[in-house]
């Protein structure tokens, strides 16, 4: 019998601690690193070369949305591909999971806005063989996974379960029986492996909304409802929180007072939505940095999490949604395709709809860009900024917008992206306190690809860039959110730890153009970036990934309680 199964030999090794690299053999057997140094190739089963090449710990993806497509993905693409070999789901309190089967279908709705996954692959891919959490997880564990993941519990289905729909919706105060039974489900769903709860709390007037267009339950919980729930993790002394809070009255002040409460009440980390640079405000991420370093010094375990790819959006009238906290776009966009093209066009409601003071997309709508037409008589505008558009038609530019959009029956498509200059993007990926990613990997995938962040961040910001070095951004991609998210014993590469391993070229590292598949149940779509240069990617000691293609090996595994 071979003293390992795999032998990775001669590879340069980040090992996501931060320390120095250093060329080394590793050895794994039974799915963990055995040993670290000079091994002998024959007492391998198998061996790897990795000359020439960086061998470094799995990327870990703490906000994924893949609590459905795990059913058709075993991968979680498009994060699998990104090296990316353990994710969270669970995330923003959104999940399917405690639901009782006549309300399934109406859980499916509720992701088709708030996350824009389609209700299609929902309906076609999704097994349903449970009621509870507990079961839920189960049935995870029984499918088969290419990575591994770890599940925080979501509070909406909970709320709805304990208050219904219609009462979870009302805005009222649970009932003090309500928010005993809310707890014990926590407790539950901690019992049975979760690692903490989640919850988006936007407000009357999210960015995100349920499918027709009103708050998700969690956007107008009670903050006594909130810190009630806090105390679930004081009392078991284990488990995070994320979330992403606004305030009612608007104020920054206000918003991180309640985050600084909550790691009081709860005396657990803190992972908060969302850290993002833009060109127009810097003051912003600063401000939200400064803040984090305060909480630092108070002792207070808040981190927050970095919007760190360059974010882009495509996105059609047919399925945009993230204009939602403006009430007119908001009410304007809700309905069905022949709807939206009535409201749309629409004269009476063009000066409601070029009021928004939405800010969250773009830095203004003449710099949105015409990508593409289906309509061939719309050709000429394709390529085109919606100012220079609106200049030779003498419209305003949301007028030209839409009116493109109507002629083209909602199909046009068009791209736009938040101002991020590096320097300003720079002083987020620096910080010790802002973790990499928010990925969405398994959301919006009709409008972005955040989920290739792992390989730009290396591409981007160590290769070409050097915002980062190679040392500092294993860390951040590995061990730092592994420690921020209850990750028991993944995220650097030391003997004892698991086999989650990527191995890659460093100098031909890159992300791939990106592109439309034809890949979701019920004959949906997404738009996908794919990666080059992993030559190899392993979990639990099992080759996933080969020269950038999956082998189909799916040894993930559902982490209880972080470990598995």
């Amino acid at each position: 019998m071979s003293t390992y199964d795999v032998i990775i030999q001669g590879g340069m090794i980040v090992d996501g601690t931060r320390l120095p690299r250093y060329r080394a053999d590793i050895g794994v057997k039974n799915g963990r690193i055995v040993k670290i140094g000079r091994l002998p190739a024959h007492e391998a089963a198998k061996t790897i070369d990795a000359n020439g090449l960086i061998v470094a710990p799995g990327f870990i993806d703490l906000h994924t949305h893949y609590d459905a497509q795990i059913y058709w993905d075993p991968y979680c693409t498009i994060s699998g591909w990104h090296g990316v070999t353990s994710a969270v789901i669970g995330n923003c309190g959104f999940g399917f999971a405690p639901v009782r089967p006549e309300e399934r279908d109406r859980s499916m709705m509720m992701m088709t806005r708030v996350e824009a996954i389609p209700y299609a692959a929902m309906k076609a891919g999704m097994p349903w063989d449970w009621v509870t959490f507990p079961e839920y997880l189960n049935s995870v564990e029984r499918t088969p996974k290419g990575i591994n993941l770890l599940p925080y519990v979501p509070v909406a289905p909970i709320m709805i379960w304990a208050m219904g729909l219609e009462g979870a919706k009302s805005g009222r105060l649970p009932t003090e029986k309500e928010t005993e039974a809310m707890c014990r489900l926590i407790h539950e769903g901690m019992d049975a492996g979760g690692c903490g709860w989640s919850a988006q709390r936007l407000g009357a007037n999210s960015i995100q909304m349920d499918y027709d267009g009103t708050p998700m339950v969690t956007d107008i919980m009670h903050d006594e409802t909130c810190m009630a729930f806090a105390r679930v993790l004081a009392e078991r002394n284990e488990g995070f929180i994320q979330s992403i809070f606004l305030s009612p009255t608007g104020k920054n002040d206000d918003a991180q007072r309640h985050f600084e409460a909550l790691a009081r009440e709860s005396g657990r980390p803190i992972l908060y939505n969302v850290v993002q640079a833009s060109d127009r405000f810097p003051e912003r991420h600063r401000n939200q940095l400064d803040w984090l370093e305060r909480c630092r010094a108070e002792g207070l375990r808040i981190y927050g999490q970095g919007v760190t790819t360059d974010p882009g959006f495509v996105f059609t009238f047919e399925d945009w949604n993230l204009w939602d906290d403006d009430p007119a776009w908001l009410e304007a966009t809700v309905g069905t395709l022949e709807e939206k093209r009535t409201k749309l066009s629409d004269p009476k409601r063009r000066p409601g709809l070029k009021s928004t003071t939405s800010g969250l997309i773009s830095d203004s709508f003449e710099d949105i860009f015409v990508l593409s037409v289906k309509n061939p008589d719309l050709k000429q505008w394709e390529n085109l900024k919606l100012g220079e558009v609106a200049s030779r038609q003498g419209k305003h530019p949301v007028d030209a917008m839409l009116d493109l959009a109507v002629a083209d029956d909602l199909k046009t498509e068009f791209y736009t992206t938040i101002g991020c200059s590096l320097p300003y993007l720079s002083e987020i990926v620096r910080s010790d306190l802002a973790l990499l990613g928010v990925s969405d990997g398994g959301a919006h995938t009709k409008f972005f690809t955040a989920g290739r962040y792992p390989t730009e961040t290396i591409q981007r910001l160590v290769r070409e860039n050097s915002v980062l070095s190679l040392e500092e951004a294993h860390w951040k991609l590995s061990a730092q959110p592994a420690w921020c998210a209850g990750f028991r014993d993944r995220g650097t590469l030391r003997e004892g730890s698991p086999a989650d391993i990527v191995i890659y070229d460093y100098d031909s590292l890159k992300v791939l153009p990106m592109e439309v598949a034809y890949d979701m149940p019920g004959n949906e779509w997404r738009r996908v970036q794919r990666a080059e240069g992993y030559h190899y990617v392993l979990v639990n000691g099992e080759v996933t990934i080969k020269d950038d293609q999956p082998t189909g090996a799916t040894p993930g595994r559902l982490l209880r309680h972080g470990q598995g």
